[in-house]
């Protein structure tokens, strides 16, 4: 990241503005595959079971485990996620503020690895209740969630369309619905 961002320092790379911030795309892609690859490390500890039909899937001769399940789950639903965030910020007419969207939402989730990444460690390296800290990790989780809501509606770059329904389907449809779609993938 040091090199994408020319030398800015954690400190600048956080408040830069829109306007003067370069290489946004790769800064997006490489935080979304970090914070998609430490999610997956840390939730793939609580998936019951990877379905048969996935389990049966046999790729060069390999097959995948609990944690290429959830990697897999959670690279598609972000890939998805994005996907459908575009179409939607292109079918209201707002189609410019879907790249100031994405640099916003990349600060964000660039502080939710780092977050993420002291959770695997804590979790991994550290002997703690698995039993209990699922709890914790979900009262997390949902916290982070509400933050980001919050986060978006409130954010100075205005990231969210002028219009208040517009900002009502947005929370909905591409935030409500993905988790509750990610979670019944994973965990039922």
């Amino acid at each position: 990241m040091n090199i994408i961002e020319r030398d800015a320092n954690l400190k600048d790379f956080l408040l830069q503005k829109y306007f003067d911030a370069s290489n946004n795309l790769p800064s997006w892609v490489i935080t979304s595959c970090v914070t998609a690859l430490t999610l997956s490390v840390l939730a793939s500890q609580y998936i019951p079971v990877v379905p048969k039909f996935v389990a049966d899937l046999r790729i060069l001769g390999y097959q995948l485990n609990k944690f290429g399940f959830t990697f897999i789950a959670i690279i598609l639903f972000y890939a998805i996620k994005s996907v459908l965030g575009f179409l939607f910020y292109q079918s209201i007419g707002d189609g410019k503020k879907w790249s100031v969207f994405y640099f916003t939402a990349t600060k964000f989730y660039f502080v939710l690895s780092f977050l993420l990444i002291i959770l695997c460690v804590t979790h991994y390296y550290f002997p703690i209740d698995r039993n209990k800290s699922f709890l914790y990790y979900l009262y997390f989780f949902c916290f982070v969630f509400i933050f980001k809501v919050f986060f978006y509606l409130f954010h100075r770059n205005n990231v969210l369309p002028e219009k208040w329904y517009y900002k009502f389907l947005y929370i909905c449809t591409l935030q409500i619905a993905p988790i509750l779609l990610l979670w019944k993938v994973l965990f039922l």
